[in-house]
């Protein structure tokens, strides 16, 4: 950080073995110096008030290790980036120099910065959190009830020599199990890779890495983005068992079961096997012996039971078929007073109906006879106003005429006057002629 540079020397884990590569006796083992590196958990346990772990290198994956106080460890955060204070202390064993950094005091802890591959890391996590971890135990189980054997290949380093600790692990389970062994480069993530996509095609139950101890450099392959990719899509139950059983991989965080070590592997498929094999076994036994012991008494509760049950079904019955004739001499009583009234109200009904019926038609026949009186009524009423309307056209008719004749008469009064004093008497005597003619003809039609 940019802010809060040292003005100390800081080594890194490498930078010191280094140095006493080429000499023993160096001020650093008297004196305090500061180390820089990310801090990594040991076993977990504290003894004689000290824990025991390591500080890596920020570039690579070198390490010293590291004893620390209970106290300061307690402010110590897994995998982060610290800068601390102390001396080296070293011990031989075997001919080896063994050098350990003794912490003094927690310096400065640095903020760790997020790289790209542990972002691709933590997706693959967030993956398979999404997809859900296949159970070990329940495959066991459902296979060994089917009585199928449970096909597993191991995938073991070239020259590893851990298969027998796995077999030792597995014990007598062994039967329950068809079991493949493979080998290829276990610390090259592209055999691993080459190997996973080889057998992917194949129908195997368990797919297992399998890896003793060895450097802890190498467990860098197990960390590997391309092969976590390739290990996270296998259709078969994965199974870690690699080792180092402080550090854990991304293989590790990924597979559907992770063991420590190839007998813990092993030993886990012999408990899961024998806990089913004792559970089938102890529930025959238990099965068998409840139905020695309870056989006769059940039989003997069951008869009595069902004495019992059939004294009150009898009872029960006889009871039943009382209530039932009781039932149906009620019932039939009822209905046959509802029959009688029934029949009364329909004797009344019918005769209240023909009642009726004569009385609508005396009124229909008194109706239809006063509607014939009305219509002769009717008929003479139209006769003699018929009488009075042609009676009455001809009097008006007759007056008009008579008017008519009157004015005619006075005309041929004035024409005769004119026609006597005309001195063309012929004509006027025609003219008379004429028209007496005419209303004789008018008279004569009107009349």
């Amino acid at each position: 950080m940019e802010g809060n540079e040292v003005s100390y020397p800081v080594y890194s884990p490498a930078s010191v073995i280094g140095i006493f590569s080429n000499a023993l006796k160096l001020n650093a083992l008297v004196n305090l110096i500061y180390l820089k590196g990310r801090y990594s958990y040991g076993a977990g346990k504290a003894y004689g008030n000290y824990y025991y772990d390591q500080l890596f290198s920020e570039g690579d994956n070198v390490s010293i290790g590291i004893r620390i106080s209970s106290l300061l460890r307690s402010k110590i955060i897994n995998n982060e980036i610290y800068i601390l204070r102390g001396f080296i202390e070293k011990s031989i064993k075997n001919s080896s120099i063994e050098l350990r950094f003794v912490v003094d005091e927690i310096m400065q802890q640095e903020e760790k910065s997020i790289s790209e591959g542990e972002l691709e890391r933590y997706s693959l996590i967030q993956k398979k959190l999404e997809q859900g971890s296949k159970n070990l135990e329940t495959l066991v189980r459902n296979k060994m009830l089917q009585n199928e054997k449970i096909r597993i290949i191991n995938i073991y380093g070239n020259n590893a020599i851990v298969q027998k600790d796995f077999y030792e692990g597995l014990d007598v389970s062994v039967k329950y199990f068809d079991i493949s062994d493979d080998s290829c480069n276990i610390t090259s993530s592209t055999a691993i890779i080459s190997k996973l996509k080889e057998i992917s095609a194949l129908d195997y139950d368990i797919v297992a890495l399998v890896r003793g101890g060895g450097d802890r450099q190498s467990m860098e392959t197990f960390n590997d983005i391309s092969l976590s990719e390739v290990f996270i899509t296998m259709a078969p139950i994965t199974v870690t068992a690699i080792g180092h059983t402080v550090d854990e991989t991304l293989l590790d965080k990924l597979a559907d079961k992770r063991f420590h070590l190839p007998h813990d592997y092993g030993a886990g498929l012999h408990s899961i096997a024998e806990k089913l094999s004792h559970e089938r076994s102890n529930s025959r036994a238990l099965l068998i012996d409840e139905v020695k012991k309870d056989v006769t008494k059940q039989f003997s509760e069951q008869v009595e039971t069902l004495e019992k049950q059939l004294k009150k079904k009898n009872e029960e019955f006889t009871e039943a078929q009382k209530t039932y004739k009781e039932q149906i001499e009620t019932h039939n009583k009822t209905f046959a007073d509802q029959l009688k009234v029934r029949n009364e109200e329909f004797q009344k009904l019918q005769k209240s109906s023909t009642e009726q019926l004569e009385g609508m038609q005396k009124n229909f026949q008194e109706q239809q006879k006063q509607r014939q009186q009305e219509m002769e009524n009717y008929k003479k009423e139209m006769a003699v106003l018929y009488e009075k309307n042609v009676q009455s056209s001809i009097n008006e008719r007759t007056v008009s005429l008579n008017t008519t004749l009157e004015t005619l008469r006075q005309e041929n009064a004035r024409l005769n006057q004119e026609v006597h004093s005309s001195k063309n008497d012929s004509v006027k005597i025609i003219i008379a002629f004429l028209l007496a003619l005419v209303i004789g003809f008018m008279l004569a039609k009107i009349l």
